[in-house]
């Protein structure tokens, strides 16, 4: 294998392998010495570029947040946007929702690698939950139930566990969508599927805005 620390490629390549590798194994079945051979690096090349195991880790995590958050916000600003009428609010919280499964299935790296920490991968790190996950829970929870009170809706709704519904739903049906009566798994690309969880999605959660308090 080559040990080449100059070549400027490197640590996109590393990070790239090792996304996919912690996305497929998780962390703890994912070591260094894969990512590299992966690449075509050895162990001393890899840690040259990223460091350790935990720093490759967090670097994989954080980008995934950063793409996450991206997509999250601008999303959040056509919300915030929208009119302040019932039927408008509800149109862009839809909207708001669409957005976000579409990232999923755009980038289906970054969900699975959250599923991987929800089967307490890579539990020593809670840096990432503390840094990344709960401050964006918190601020996509904030800014929906501002819009929803600006339109007069929802008042009885706990919006950060709707955050976190839309979030485990668009996630789960991403990476493993459904199986139908004979056991046939279909995913986001049988668009039939794709179009009923979109359906089902939406129901939920207007179903919840409609609830009483």
């Amino acid at each position: 294998m080559s040990s080449r620390p100059d070549d400027g490629h490197s640590r996109e390549r590393i990070l790239a392998a090792a996304t996919r590798l912690f996305a497929e194994r998780g962390y703890d079945a994912t070591s260094t010495r894969a990512i590299g051979e992966a690449v075509g690096l050895n162990i001393a090349t890899v840690a040259y570029h990223v460091g350790a195991k935990p720093e490759l880790y967090r670097a994989v995590m954080r980008r995934a947040h950063l793409a996450q958050r991206e997509a999250v916000t601008a999303a959040l600003h056509r919300l915030d946007a929208c009119g302040p009428s019932p039927r408008e609010t509800r149109g862009a919280l839809l909207d708001f929702v669409d957005s976000y499964l579409t990232f999923c299935l755009d980038h289906p790296e970054v969900p699975a690698l959250w599923m991987r920490r929800w089967l307490a991968e890579g539990t020593e790190l809670t840096e990432i939950e503390t840094e990344f996950a709960g401050p964006l829970v918190a601020e996509v929870a904030a800014a929906v139930r501002t819009v929803l009170d600006r339109a007069g809706l929802g008042a009885g709704a706990d919006i950060e566990l709707l955050v976190f519904t839309i979030v485990w739903t668009a996630h789960s049906f991403g990476q493993a969508g459904v199986i139908d009566a004979t056991g046939r798994r279909l995913g986001p690309h049988d668009l039939p599927t794709l179009d009923r969880f979109r359906r089902h999605l939406h129901a939920v959660v207007t179903g919840v805005l409609d609830r009483e308090p």
